[in-house]
């Protein structure tokens, strides 16, 4: 199936049960395809945990979903060995990381050490148990959520993590609109915790995912273009808003994910409108205001409105 056809197919299921968020769910669409990570913002009830389910459903994928909470072990995610005393032997007992997508629910609520835990896994595509290795199925994806105005209790994720992620991706309120219609749904009987009931199909595969994978390889970047993303990486580390700016991992995550847009809207090459899109989301997470900033009421998407303002587009 042509990408461009496998999308629509998605959108098409996900339209059954998500009201909007039409960018948000793209956005977990182009990490997958892209062979990365996403860390959801946005606080409770804005429908996180039904996005992941119903992209897990759609592509008919092992889901898992772990509640982080400060008495959590990394035991917990990744698995132990475990005593079996009928043959004298250990086996592995395996951790809810070994599937195609894990949600990781309110990520920063566990302490360093358990959310270190997954930082192999991501990174690596395997875990570490008594220093044996064990490889993650090929379709392997993290999606971990947190709660932006709730912090007592919580242990904000480390740079080194945040890095991990490809997209940090912040999940607004619907408009009344959309808030509107999602009642209307609920008054009909919709039930978010039977998605069956809805109607929505697996419309893929992880063959369709890697034949995907493989056409987005195939779409071509201008120089001009890798001139643009290097340029807008190099202002973020000069902007007199930011004390730590975009990482050569940022430049290579504009990349990759521009690629990934450009096939999803049809087209075999990247245009700047395609970087400056996938900016925010890219970056976000990887920049870190200086004081003065934030007491002027600076934000990081509105510092990056200001280093993507100072650049030149390429003609």
């Amino acid at each position: 199936m042509p990408l461009i056809d496998l999308y629509r197919a998605l959108d098409s299921e996900r339209r059954k049960v998500i009201v909007g968020q039409r960018w948000t769910f793209d956005q977990l669409l182009v990490a997958l395809l892209t062979d990365g990570h996403v860390l959801l913002e946005g606080v409770p009830g804005v429908a996180k945990t039904l996005m992941a389910r119903t992209l897990a459903t759609t592509l008919n994928a092992d889901f898992k979903r772990v509640q982080f909470t400060p008495d959590l072990m990394p035991s917990d995610v990744i698995g132990t060995n475990v005593f079996d005393f009928q043959h004298t032997t250990f086996s592995l007992k395996k951790g809810p990381v070994f599937t195609n997508i894990l949600l990781g629910d309110e990520i920063n609520r566990a302490p360093a050490k358990t959310q270190s835990s997954l930082l192999e896994a991501m990174e690596e595509r395997q875990v570490t148990i008594d220093g044996v290795s064990n490889p993650l199925p090929n379709l392997f994806m993290v999606i971990a959520t947190q709660n932006p105005v709730e912090y007592e209790g919580t242990y904000p994720l480390p740079e080194a993590q945040l890095d991990r992620f490809l997209f940090k991706v912040v999940v607004d309120y619907p408009t009344h609109d959309e808030g509107l219609e999602v009642l209307k749904n609920y008054a009909a009987g919709f039930n978010a915790h039977k998605l069956a009931a809805s109607g929505i199909q697996p419309v893929a595969d992880e063959a369709a995912i890697m034949a995907a994978r493989a056409e987005i390889a195939t779409v071509k970047v201008a120089e001009a273009i890798l001139d643009y993303i290097q340029r807008i990486v190099d202002e973020s580390r000069r902007s007199p808003d930011l004390s730590l700016g975009g990482s050569p991992r940022a430049a290579i995550a504009l990349l990759q994910t521009s690629k990934t847009l450009a096939a999803l809207q049809g087209r075999d090459y990247v245009v700047p409108d395609d970087i400056k899109v996938l900016v925010p989301p890219v970056m976000r997470h990887r920049i870190i205001l200086k004081p003065e900033a934030e007491i002027e009421g600076l934000n990081a998407d509105r510092a990056l409105e200001r280093i993507l303002a100072r650049v030149e587009v390429p003609r």
